[in-house]
């Protein structure tokens, strides 16, 4: 109880702290809809912690978005993944918001960044970066509208609050954002893991998936367990706000040894550089095998993410001969709503002698060294520091194709792989590329850059690669509408592309020669043109489009369209 207690008291200080650190009421939500989340800051993701919130659009595009406090736009990017339509605002108090996703912004701004995408030809405008008399905003101002662009996974706005100075990015519920929430989180599973040779649990030398009794609400006990030497703990945890059914990441996580702290990290802030140690806190192996996230409660020794405080022995728990134990794992949200896991453990040596397996391969990788090796005509380099950790490194090449380890391993830096294609016509190199083998459905395009007599690529996946050759042409289809067709009434113009081999690589589209902007749904796979761009002269109208996959097959489509000029 007493523990409990100064748990809860820990927490409403770092609230309490919070408040005063970062300005409650200097921001105000950027739409004008209840705030419901899709994703909470730094919740777990793919080689990355979410770097804000996602704010529920109700499932529309096209909802206002309006400045959070006064400022100026600072930077516009246009891209086709990632963020996709991003904006940026710098605040007087110190302060940088991100507005992602977004499907067009507001009148004088996408005026501006289309002009942009017309000088250069271009739908991608890279970063474009402003002085504070080009685009000032006020508090409340319409910025933008809400959209589904980059890669987003259904229509919502991607908000952040940054550090101007140091581009740290800062929770930003933390500045007064307020989802309801009363809901605790939820356990979906318990892992133990053995540290060291010499530890042992249920008297043998294996990490394991622990049963979990929910006894009452946000309350868990996990089966007795024997143990002794270095141990650590794993966690599968969600949170769920009051109006919304999808699981969100949660914000603390903390580990108590017979009532003392031994584990803490919140997601108060974090910067962008640590973002890649997500692979380390979390049990990365059994994620890319099982496609399920544990929380480790103990850190690694390369792990440099800076939300951990006060750890004991990095979370580490040695179980001793004889004694009892008494693990509590307790997970909250940002409203403080909180679930525990008790773990019961009786220290008993054992006895078993395992055997250390001999492991056949002559790749010994030295973690600190630059390394590189050969086999038939594939080359594999890797970069001083691209594994955390010494290994013997399995590496086999039979028909062409390599098997690079397995795809479990992290790694901190990307290696080159290297193909000699000096066995190949000049025909048949220009339809070859690097390829990943680890998808089911169908290989994946590594970026290949060619030289004469070799290909290499770089990547920082272990796994299985080769040479695939691709000689199909992209696929262009024009719709709701056919050659020599009169669309007057249409307000764009819509075309279908796909590619089944090396994937699509640019697009070029003219109407009567000149260029034109065609929006690429990738999701949908759907270019679309907006008349409103430009006005077009007389009534017949030629319409082109050039589409190239990434080996540089190439198709074209051309069709003649019939259209009023409406003034």
């Amino acid at each position: 109880m007493k523990q409990l207690f100064l748990s809860f008291l820990f927490f409403s200080i770092f609230i309490v702290s919070s408040q005063e650190k970062y300005p409650k009421d200097y921001f105000r939500n950027p739409l004008d809809i209840p705030t419901v989340l899709a994703g909470t800051f730094g919740e777990l993701r793919s080689n990355h912690f979410h770097s804000g919130v996602d704010i529920k659009t109700q499932g529309r595009e096209g909802l206002k978005i309006y400045a959070a406090a006064d400022g100026y736009v600072s930077r516009i990017k246009v891209a086709q993944y990632g963020f996709g339509k991003a904006l940026y605002i710098t605040h007087p108090n110190g302060y940088t918001t991100v507005y992602a996703h977004i499907s067009k912004y507001a009148d004088k701004i996408q005026k501006y960044v289309k002009s942009v995408q017309y000088k250069k030809e271009k739908y991608a405008t890279g970063n474009l970066f402003f002085k504070s008399d080009k685009f000032p905003v006020k508090k409340g101002e319409l910025i933008a509208y809400t959209g589904d662009t980059g890669s987003s996974g259904g229509p919502h706005l991607h908000y952040e609050i940054r550090s101007t100075k140091t581009e740290n990015i800062i929770n930003p519920l933390l500045f007064g954002l307020k989802p309801k929430d009363s809901k605790p989180p939820t356990f979906q599973s318990l892992k133990v893991y053995t540290l060291n040779n010499s530890s042992r649990i249920n008297n043998q030398k294996k990490n394991f998936i622990l049963t979990l009794k929910n006894t009452e609400k946000g309350k868990y006990l996990a089966d007795r367990i024997s143990a002794s030497g270095l141990i650590g703990f794993g966690v599968s945890v969600f949170d769920r706000l009051n109006e919304a059914p999808n699981k969100n990441g949660i914000f603390s996580l903390e580990m108590l040894v017979n009532g003392k702290q031994f584990y803490y990290h919140d997601v108060e802030t974090f910067s962008f550089s640590e973002s890649k140690f997500i692979n380390l806190h979390i049990d990365y192996k059994h994620y890319k095998k099982y496609k399920r996230r544990y929380q480790k409660t103990y850190k690694e020794t390369k792990n440099k993410l800076s939300t951990y405080e006060n750890l004991i022995n990095n979370g580490r728990i040695n179980i001793k001969n004889g004694l009892n134990y008494t693990i509590e794992i307790i997970a909250k949200d940002y409203n403080g709503n909180s679930s525990s896991i008790k773990i019961p453990i009786v220290g008993k040596e054992s006895n078993t002698i395992f055997s250390k397996s001999k492991d056949s391969t002559n790749y010994k990788i030295i973690a600190k060294n630059f390394q590189k090796f050969t086999k038939e005509d594939i080359t594999v380099a890797f970069p001083k520091n691209t594994f955390y950790n010494d290994l013997f490194l399995n590496f086999k090449v039979e028909n062409g194709v390599a098997k690079i380890h397995t795809p479990t391993i992290p790694l901190n830096k990307s290696f080159t792989l290297t193909f000699n294609v000096s066995k190949y016509s000049e025909e048949e190199k220009q339809q070859l590329y690097i390829a990943n083998l680890e998808y089911p459905k169908y290989p994946r395009y590594q970026y290949t850059r060619k030289k004469d007599s070799t290909f290499y690529t770089t990547t920082k996946t272990l796994g299985t690669y080769s040479l695939v050759s691709d000689k199909h042409k992209p696929k262009i289809n024009i719709l709701y509408f056919k050659n020599n067709q009169w669309i007057s009434k249409r307000k764009t113009i819509k075309v279908k592309i796909s590619d089944i081999g090396s994937g699509i690589k640019n697009y070029r589209a003219t109407i009567d020669g000149k260029w034109i902007l065609m929006e690429f749904n990738h999701k949908k796979g759907v270019l679309t043109y907006n008349f409103s761009d430009k006005k077009l002269l007389g009534s017949k109208h030629i319409f082109k489009i050039v589409v190239s996959d990434n080996v540089g097959n190439t198709n074209t489509l051309s069709t003649t369209f019939f259209k009023k000029q409406v003034n």
